[in-house]
């Protein structure tokens, strides 16, 4: 499974109301933040991530998408 921005974002949403954070009003940055804590972590995976696959007809390396 590939990794999702859009999912981690909701993802963190959840998590921040559950510790009492609202995602909604005219000064909560709590979706923004979301986003761009979402987009940072997924695309630093995707860019330094790697697998190794040690056994099989796959064997090797393989970076994380």
């Amino acid at each position: 499974m590939a990794l999702s921005k859009i999912q981690l974002k909701n993802r963190i949403i959840s998590e921040m109301q559950t510790q009492g954070a609202t995602a909604t009003g005219e000064h909560s940055w709590v979706t923004r933040l979301a986003e761009a804590l979402a987009n940072a972590v997924v695309d630093e995976i995707q860019s330094n991530a790697e697998v190794s696959v040690t056994g099989g007809s796959s064997a090797g390396q393989y970076k994380v998408q």
